[in-house]
């Protein structure tokens, strides 16, 4: 039954999981508004060579992540699902990987659908799946490079070796040519102890040369022509993106070397509890080549990202594929064996987890409640917990029969939550809606103003224009507003009594304004009185009217 019924239940949990949701909520600020404005722009431009930011050069990436967002939005239409079906079948790919993966490994049909249903529904994978940013795009083509490099090694015929490793090439060559260097690193990271220990150092040598031959003709093109338009391009991504965020001691998002670890447990849940069984069962069967080679993949990495200065979540990604092929395998090594206790753990985790979840939410709507007349969005995520506490008391009870319920919890989770949020939260973090709301007054403007990157990629990407201009802040945009051609794309505060008037005799002028704290109501104050205003928790939209020179 496993083997007949599951792809077609991977498939059906990734439309209910992965797809419905996309279109259910705004763009999340600052990186889903930004990256669906830099996708729109290429479609707008026509450059499929150096990204733009609003017209502003942007090279903290390469452009092939920006491609797939275009892409999406140009077959899907530039709306809140076209910005965001790029990274839902990334994912579904690496889902499918995962179960290719363990088939080969263990030749266990309902050991390649565990793996794969836990890997889908590991909460940062889940969550990011309906995301629009460049991880998840990433940690397929890093997934592709590692599962190849796996058949490579695995493989008894020449041919099947070469088709391999060209693989691992062409992935390598896309995920660099998506976020970076990183992506010819870690399969190196991987390939060299494993093919030492295995005594097959030659042969890697060898058709390590196919892999980056590969590598070369799918990214080399675009290499050159990028560096033909922005002679530039390559010192700054290579020293601000890889080696300042590494090493430099003022590289973004700073964290302890331990960071990982415990985020590594989050990551896992709903099969966190399962963990300790799974880590037992890589000890023992340590000589076991698949093993070895699966716990490189997620430990090096791991090791690698620990390092370095910066960090977010979303980088230890490629470390949960090689995980949850060794949890699905000591998860169904427990069902097969009659061993409950592991599964029964975690049920009674998940009831814990979710139990005082539900309690806090009680809790801070007596005391300080988060939902103000609410009642549908509230609902929604008591929905939520409750499906988590159900699911969980079922594993509980019957864990032999019940192994997968944790999958449901987490599908819930992903599908209602984003519709659960409160409107607090959809105000302050989700702009584009409350622009949607009032896109034909802006439509009208001519010139448009923002003080927030998040909020002006938004008001850009809505009306499908890159020409807004930045007040009082720079951001992650301060490189490209040094070229001569980005001069007047960003006002200060002495500037723009004078912009706004010069602004005004040329027309009526839109302005969204992020309204946080005393700074930016500073920001305001130096603003005209007499423009039309709509506020929506720190979002304010302005339309101010031509006036006559």
């Amino acid at each position: 039954m496993t083997q007949r019924w599951a792809i077609p239940l991977l498939v059906l949990a990734f439309i209910a999981f992965y797809l419905l949701p996309l279109g259910t909520h705004g763009l999340w600020i600052p990186d889903e508004t930004r990256y669906a404005q830099i996708g729109q722009q290429i479609l707008i431009d026509g450059n499929w060579v150096t990204p733009h930011f609003m017209d502003i050069r942007y090279f903290e990436k390469p452009i092939a992540g920006y491609w797939m967002i275009a892409i999406g939005q140009a077959i899907f239409g530039e709306n809140l699902f076209g910005v965001r079906i790029a990274s839902a079948i990334a994912t579904g790919l690496s889902v499918m990987l995962a179960y290719l993966v363990a088939r080969r490994l263990w030749n266990d049909p309902r050991k390649s659908f565990a793996c794969a249903l836990v890997y889908m529904t590991f909460g940062l994978i889940a969550g990011q799946a309906g995301y629009s940013n460049l991880d998840p795009q990433f940690t397929w083509w890093v997934n592709l490079s590692l599962a190849a490099l796996w058949f490579a090694v695995d493989s008894t015929t020449t041919r099947g070796r070469l088709i391999s490793w060209a693989v691992l090439g062409f992935a390598c060559g896309m995920g660099f040519m998506t976020k970076g260097f990183l992506a010819f690193l870690l399969p190196v990271l991987i390939a060299l102890p494993y093919m030492i220990w295995q005594k097959r150092f030659v042969e890697l040598v060898k058709y390590g040369l196919l892999a980056m031959l590969v590598a070369a003709i799918v990214s080399l093109p675009w290499v050159l022509a990028v560096h033909a338009q922005e002679p530039d391009y390559w010192r700054f991504f290579f020293w601000h993106e890889h080696i300042r965020r590494f090493a430099g001691e003022d590289a973004q998002h700073g964290r302890p070397w331990w960071f990982y670890l415990p985020l590594m447990v989050v990551s896992s849940l709903p099969w966190a509890a399962l963990l300790p069984a799974t880590f037992k069962d890589a000890w023992r069967n340590k000589g076991h080549r698949g093993v070895v080679f699966l716990l490189l993949w997620m430990l090096l990495p791991l090791a690698l990202f620990s390092l370095s200065k910066g960090k977010l979540p979303t980088y230890i990604m490629p470390c949960l594929l090689p995980l949850a092929l060794l949890l699905g395998h000591a998860l169904m090594q427990r069902v097969e064996t009659a061993k409950p206790l592991s599964l029964r753990l975690n049920g009674l985790l998940n009831v814990l987890f979710s139990g005082i979840a539900l309690l806090a939410l009680v809790y801070f709507e007596i005391k300080k409640p988060f939902y103000e007349d609410e009642t549908f969005h509230m609902s929604l995520l008591v929905i939520v917990l409750l499906t988590w506490i159900v699911t969980g008391l079922l594993t509980f009870a019957k864990p032999l029969k019940m192994w997968a319920a944790p999958a449901v919890a987490m599908g819930a989770l992903v599908l209602l939550l984003p519709a659960a949020m409160p409107s607090s939260v959809v105000h302050n973090k989700m702009p584009d809606q409350f622009i949607l709301e009032h896109v034909q007054a802006l439509s009208g403007a001519k010139h448009l103003l923002s003080n927030d990157l998040g909020a002006a990629s938004a008001l850009s990407w809505r009306l499908r224009r890159p020409d807004v201009t930045l007040y009082n802040t720079q951001g992650e945009v301060k490189y490209g507003l040094t070229y001569d051609d980005a001069k007047g794309k960003s006002l200060g505060l002495d500037e723009i009594e004078s912009w706004m008037a010069n602004a005004r005799r040329e027309g009526p002028v839109g302005v969204v304004m992020r309204v946080k704290d005393s700074d930016e109501s500073h920001e305001m104050d130096l603003l005209p009185k007499d423009g039309q205003r709509f506020d929506e928790g720190n979002m304010v939209i302005l339309i101010f009217p031509q006036r006559a020179p």
